[in-house]
């Protein structure tokens, strides 16, 4: 077994190499990885960004299209026959048909290929043709990208994390009755250690549902042909010093353990290894409208995910990855469209304000991060309203519920984000003195013009952060 390891890891890395060299002297490939935690909408933004490439009438921000070096984009088969295609065609159907809607949300891992005819730049411009760049577009589920701080963590730090998180939280109540009285260094119980899964992972489902984003095990959530196995049956329960054998306390850690190695480490080793450029989504609105406890809980997520992503020797992440680094990284709130422009400089300073302590704590030794406020399909427009005799800047859309057109103001965001994440840091229930709202918009119907893509906000300057550097 340790000898098929170590030949695996060897003819990996041999690939790698080929790989490097033939993309390097040929063709190169920029692998974008598109994740996102609930709600974030990557199916909207993959699908837009696609659009936008293609036509590229409303991409003045991405540099090569605005100098006009860009001769033809095209879609082509991915290169790895054994991932499911990214579903362009269909979700571009869904959001400019004659009755638009929102496309299925991301479930499984997916791939698609978009090559770029690129004419270069600079010294060299007028004594070589245009270069076939290929974009390869990997699509994964956010719960799956959350997996990743597990891989550092023992069962017991996990499990006493997780417990202390969630003691509170009204969701959990069922789930903590039964581990409450449950004693870890009891003989193990098959039915016990499944009404403890399945009560956990109900709580999970409930706890994305409120908005809050440490939902891990991601796998709890879309399980697949994974549901009923042993790999999916554990949950956290109260640990205190080593585990006897067999005991539920063993039990439970050997299947975290298993858990890591057989459904999260072939993951990021199969498929993430080769990424260098990452987008995260986020709907950062949707956690302020929940309140301080889950602009935190989001907050803590955000810096386990910079964790999980830091290059150097000591991230077993890099040791996974054969030392294939991440180069560039895009913290992206979504759904900058809820909100009139002049609040768009606030929402994205929330987002450095999220990612700030994780980066400089996670000292990324040459990767380059980034954050913003965007909007992958712009479904509102912008109007002022009087308001007790005061002028109040609102979007306008029509509602996903009811079909209704309707003005909105969703609260004034702050200047300095520490108003938001101070309360959020203290514990605090409740904002003290404002109210924010979210509303669910559905997509307006489009007439783009011959060489536009779908309208989109700040799109263009996400893709020049990402590629522009390679085009």
């Amino acid at each position: 077994m340790g000898i098929s390891r170590i030949a695996d890891g060897i003819w990996r890395q041999v690939e790698a190499v080929q790989d490097t060299v033939s993309e390097t002297l040929f063709e190169p490939v920029i692998r974008l990885g598109v994740t996102g935690l609930a709600r974030s909408g990557k199916t909207v933004f993959i699908t837009s960004l696609v659009a936008n490439l293609l036509d590229r009438g409303r991409m003045p921000g991405l540099v090569a299209a605005s100098e006009g070096r860009i001769e033809a984009a095209f879609l082509q088969p991915q290169p790895n026959d054994t991932l499911p295609r990214f579903e362009y065609e269909k979700h571009l159907a869904a959001l400019t048909g004659q009755t638009p809607h929102w496309p299925d949300s991301t479930r499984a891992i997916s791939e698609l290929r978009l090559s770029l005819k690129v004419r270069p730049n600079g010294l060299l411009s007028g004594l070589q043709g245009p270069r076939t760049i290929h974009l390869d577009i990997v699509d994964y589920p956010g719960e799956w990208l959350l997996d990743l701080g597990l891989l550092e963590q023992s069962y017991e730090q996990w499990s006493n994390e997780t417990l202390t998180r969630i003691n509170n939280r009204d969701s959990a109540q069922k789930f903590m009755e039964l581990a409450r009285d449950v004693e870890a260094e009891d003989k193990h119980d098959e039915t016990l250690a499944q009404e403890l899964a399945t009560r956990f992972a109900a709580y999970l489902g409930a706890a994305r549902a409120e908005g809050f984003s440490d939902c891990t095990p991601g796998r709890f959530l879309l399980p697949g042909d994974l549901a009923g196995s042993p790999v999916l049956t554990f949950a956290p329960v109260p640990t205190e010093g080593a585990s006897t054998r067999g005991s539920l306390h063993r039990e439970m850690a050997r299947r975290f353990e298993a858990y890591k190695s057989r459904v999260v480490q072939p993951f990021f080793r199969d498929h993430f290894a080769r990424i260098d450029r990452q987008v995260v989504l986020v709907d950062a609105l949707g956690a302020i409208n929940q309140g301080p406890q889950a602009v935190d809980d989001l907050r803590h997520a955000m810096g386990e995910t910079l964790k999980a992503f830091r290059p150097g020797k000591n991230s077993f992440l890099r040791g996974l990855l054969g030392g294939k680094r991440v180069e560039k990284i895009l913290f992206a709130a979504t759904k900058a469209d809820h909100l009139h422009h002049t609040q768009h400089s606030k929402l994205s300073a929330i987002m450095e304000a999220l990612t700030r302590e994780a980066r400089d704590r996670a000292q990324y030794a040459g990767a380059g991060t980034a954050a913003m406020a965007i909007a992958s399909l712009r479904a509102t427009t912008e109007a002022v309203m009087e308001h007790d005799g005061t002028p109040l800047d609102v979007v306008r859309g029509t509602l996903l519920e009811t079909g209704k057109e309707a003005a909105f103001y969703p609260g004034d965001l702050p200047e300095d984000p520490a108003h938001l994440l101070s309360p959020a840091r203290a514990g605090a229930e409740k904002w003290l003195d404002q109210d924010y709202q979210v509303m669910r918009f559905a997509p307006a119907p489009l007439a783009l013009r011959p060489g536009d893509g779908p309208p989109h906000i700040r799109l263009d300057r996400a893709a020049e952060f990402l590629i522009g550097d390679r085009l």
